[in-house]
């Protein structure tokens, strides 16, 4: 089952969402940096945009890769390769920037949260002052 990650960077949390594979198939074409509405992870009113992800054996998604399929790419840092030293070149595999049926994780960020309603305040009752008594002996 594929999962989605969500994080709000508004209030750093993140959530994990396990969705059908059938849901999946909705998502399938989309790629990273484009934004969709929150309803396929079960928030209504929510826009997320897709971040990054990876397959089912563990390749990461690489925004500057085009497609959905592996590439063998040099790579001298970003996703996917963290060189040791300065300089360092290396040959990975990583997968392309579009989401397909063999992705396994998606990464989300919450870009637009629905707007609340402020509740209406009640009027404040209008008090009235005590009336000065007067007190008179005689």
């Amino acid at each position: 089952m594929p999962i989605l990650i969500i994080s709000n960077p508004a209030d750093g949390t993140s959530q994990r969402v396990e969705i059908e594979d059938a849901q999946l198939r909705n998502l399938v074409g989309t790629r990273i940096g484009q934004t969709i509405d929150g309803s396929i992870a079960g928030l209504q009113g929510y826009k997320i945009k897709l971040t990054g992800g990876t397959d089912k054996d563990g390749i990461p998604m690489r925004p500057d890769v085009h497609g959905s399929a592996k590439s063998h790419i040099v790579l001298s840092g970003g996703v996917g390769y963290k060189p040791k030293s300065d300089g360092e070149l290396k040959r990975k595999v990583v997968r392309g920037n579009t989401v397909s049926t063999e992705t396994t994780f998606l990464n989300f960020s919450v870009t637009e949260a629905p707007k609340k309603k402020k509740k209406a305040e009640p009027e404040p009752e209008p008090v009235e002052a005590p009336a000065e008594e007067e007190a008179t002996e005689e």
